[in-house]
């Protein structure tokens, strides 16, 4: 008899990935104080709140005990989902087991960057020139590929995107969204409730696209859209994707 297994009989594979995941630093152990950021945050980009896994990073915070149960219960009740934590003491890693959250070690020092606070970094394959940001008004230009991980929002204005957005990356304005190049991250458009904002990108793979707290996942998406130049509107009481031109 042979010892490898029937094909039939395989259910699953384990493959290694790099898949994009937001990362969640924490800088207090308050739960009521992070439940009153999470609110704020929700009001103004609801469609990310939309069941997005997360990591809690505790590196640092100097607390070898959390109320990481509450923790989670608090960004479970905003719509976030918890998956795994980065960081802390041996309690806390054996806190994350116990609720059934995975386990990270902590990143070298230097190598954390915050979210909203990350610098663009070029792809050198792409330009050879280093992105810019530049105001046009109340809009924003940016010159660069917005990569995996980072964040790039216009508070007040339109947001104008002379490259492409990775998987992984998140885009914000406050009017429409301009893309001149793939779109395959987060477009939130119209995050303070503009329903006239818009989305427009040259090539359309995007993981979310939102207008006013309306969204669409990828999943729901038409295929015959995907890779091609498309506009999204938010139309009818929902969103409207068409080809773009």
């Amino acid at each position: 008899m042979s010892l490898n297994a029937n094909s039939a009989d395989v259910a699953f594979t384990f493959k290694g990935g790099m898949l994009p995941m937001t990362v969640m630093e924490l800088t207090s152990a308050d739960p009521e104080r992070i439940r009153r950021q999470l609110a704020g945050k929700l009001s103004q980009s609801p469609a990310f709140f939309q069941h997005t896994p997360v990591v809690l990073s505790v590196e640092k915070l100097d607390e070898p005990h959390l109320a990481l149960e509450r923790i989670c219960a608090v960004c479970r009740d905003h719509k976030l989902l918890p998956v795994a934590v980065r960081g802390g003491a041996e309690p806390i890693r054996q806190s994350a087991w116990a609720l059934g959250l995975g386990w990270f070690a902590p990143v070298e020092e230097g190598r954390v960057r915050a979210l909203e606070s990350v610098e663009p970094i070029a792809e050198p394959e792409e330009t050879d020139s280093e992105p810019e940001t530049s105001g046009l008004g109340a809009s924003r230009l940016y010159r660069g590929t917005v990569r995996s991980g980072q964040q790039v929002s216009a508070a007040e204005g339109d947001l104008i995107v002379i490259g492409a957005v990775n998987a992984g990356a998140e885009v914000l304005a406050a009017g429409s969204i301009h893309v001149y190049g793939a779109l395959r991250g987060r477009a939130l458009a119209g995050i303070h409730g503009n329903t006239h904002a818009g989305i427009f990108c040259r090539e359309l793979e995007a993981e979310l696209l939102s207008v006013a707290g309306n969204y669409k996942r990828l999943e729901d998406i038409d295929s015959q859209l995907l890779g091609r130049a498309a506009e999204v509107h938010f139309v009818k009481e929902q969103l409207e994707i068409k080809p773009l031109g």
